[in-house]
């Protein structure tokens, strides 16, 4: 096996397009480069510069997955309740995220998804947060299933700001 993951710089964001708006493809979602994506051109500014972390991961040399660790004070409110929270729907008592977790059809069925969830997971851990956010539009089953097999659950549902205003089920992670 020839999987590697690494944290992603500028000079991955050909790559990371590539990536993400393949799946966009396949599901016929819209892409908005200077709107909800504008921070998948500029990973430095977007993740790095704010405490965040963006990751690749490879397989065999091609980019095939990515994936961010956001980070956070705890959203307030009760521990796994749906919340308003700077004008967003947010899972209460989360103070991290897993954010932009795609992988490319050529990396699927290879372990690209679990290993990168794996990374964040580990990091967070190791930062002492104690409660992850994921939120994921309906009909990523497979990811959910990887969620679950992790021990997420799902806890309510939002509507995303997205260009699609595409369904989510909101999941939360106690790390």
């Amino acid at each position: 096996m020839s999987l590697s993951l690494r944290v992603a710089t500028n000079r991955d964001v050909d790559d990371v397009v590539r990536v993400i708006r393949a799946v966009y493809d396949e599901y016929s979602f819209a892409w908005e480069e200077d709107g909800y994506h504008a921070d998948l051109y500029d990973l430095e500014k977007a993740y790095a510069a704010i405490g965040d972390t963006f990751y690749v991961a490879t397989w065999q040399g091609e980019t095939v997955g990515t994936a961010a660790l956001e980070r956070f004070d705890a959203v307030p409110g009760e521990i796994g309740a749906i919340v308003e929270h700077n004008g967003f729907l947010r899972v209460g008592g989360a103070d991290c995220s897993i954010e932009r977790l795609y992988v490319h059809p050529n990396g699927r069925k290879r372990g690209v998804g679990q290993a990168l969830m794996n990374r964040v997971i580990e990091d967070a851990r190791n930062e002492g947060r104690s409660r992850m956010e994921i939120w994921s539009d309906k009909r990523f089953t497979d990811a959910h299933r990887l969620y679950e097999r992790l021990g997420a659950r799902v806890v309510g549902e939002r509507i995303c700001d997205d260009p699609d205003v595409s369904p989510e089920w909101g999941l939360l992670l106690d790390l």
